[in-house]
């Protein structure tokens, strides 16, 4: 008989044989907990996001700043100025992979790790011994180790200075003019030192605490959340179905989907196919024991309803909302109903 799903028995025929390549498990709440536990398929289970304390609001000098100094002097017989001329500037002094500038009558002063106000006062302290009465003016420019590289994703991508130790993400953000707006269910990602964070951008917009602090040598990168799973069947769209949000209920899966068909599906019938890796089988009953599992949900009961609003879709699963066996003895005796119309017609009765 025509029709648009298969049933539920064929799907599950040979679930008792033996070798019998996946197994079938009902998700009801006497087993919904421990269905918790089993192994996480298609990604990690969980973004991984980090948090860090405020810090002052002056910066800290790194390797790679440029440094540019003013340093005035009035004494008459000044080793660093003239007569005319009672300030000399030393500009685009590059702090060295050993931490120091070059300062002259001073050789190599250590500046790294310092904010610009100390980094100031110690060149200042040790004019002392050359020049008594100098005055020190110093700024800087931030260098790599000091900015933050929006690389994709932005509306503006670009390297951007730190302003200041509490520089956050939403402020990288909205310099970088913000998240394009091409994107879907955007994933925002962290790179560093050699580590990647990520969370989606809905959250990181809902959550005050996700607003993490950067630091000097970020990388930030936001695409696309590629999560998705598989809905066919007589469900109410048969597509792939992005993820949009970190997780994902059964019953929120359904109704991303527009529910079942009133007149096909069966709602006892609806099925989640899920496939483990072979170092996640387990013998002892807290995982799947084959690779293939066919998780079950019955829509027409609380048990059942209640389990799925708790049980979680992942990447890669494909939703089956079966069709109803009802189905197929409409269309027999539509068939028929067809067939006799058409007799008729022809002998005139």
């Amino acid at each position: 008989m025509p029709r648009g799903a298969a049933i539920q028995s064929e799907i599950t025929r040979n679930k008792n044989a033996e070798d019998a390549p996946f197994s079938v498990v009902p998700i009801n709440r006497e087993n919904i907990a421990s269905l918790r536990e089993w192994p996480v398929t298609g990604w990690a289970g969980h973004y991984h996001w980090f948090s860090n304390p405020r810090g002052p609001k002056s910066n800290l000098i790194r390797t790679g700043d440029r440094i540019d100094l003013v340093i005035w002097d009035n004494q008459q017989n000044s080793l660093l100025t003239s007569a005319e001329q009672k300030s000399v500037e030393m500009t685009g002094l590059t702090v060295s992979s050993t931490g120091t500038i070059f300062v002259p009558y001073l050789n190599e002063v250590p500046v790294r790790g310092k904010t610009p106000e100390a980094a100031r006062d110690r060149i200042a302290s040790d004019l002392e011994l050359v020049v008594p009465a100098a005055q020190v003016q110093l700024s800087v420019s931030p260098g790599p180790d000091n900015s933050i590289d929006a690389v994709r994703g932005f509306a503006s991508p670009g390297t951007y200075p730190l302003p200041n130790r509490n520089y956050s993400l939403l402020s990288l953000i909205s310099a970088a003019g913000g998240i394009s707006e091409s994107l879907q269910n955007p994933l925002v990602r962290v790179i560093r030192e050699g580590k990647t964070f990520e969370i989606r951008a809905d959250t990181l917009f809902e959550r005050a605490s996700t607003n993490v602090v950067m630091r000097g040598g970020d990388k930030i990168i936001v695409e696309e959340d590629e999560r998705y799973f598989v809905a066919l069947g007589a469900t109410g769209t048969e597509t792939i179905v992005p993820f949009n949000r970190e997780r994902i209920t059964a019953i929120e899966a359904l109704a991303l989907l527009g529910g079942i068909s009133d007149n096909r599906a069966n709602p006892q019938g609806v099925l989640i196919l899920r496939e483990y890796s072979g170092k996640q089988l387990r013998t002892d009953g807290s995982g799947p024991d084959k690779r293939q599992v066919v998780f079950t949900i019955d829509l027409t009961s609380a048990d059942g309803l209640f389990a799925a609003n708790k049980f979680q879709v992942n990447p890669r699963d494909l939703v089956v909302a079966t069709e109803s066996p009802v189905n197929s003895v409409r269309t027999v005796f539509g068939l028929i109903g067809a067939a006799v119309g058409v007799s008729r017609a022809v002998t005139g009765d």
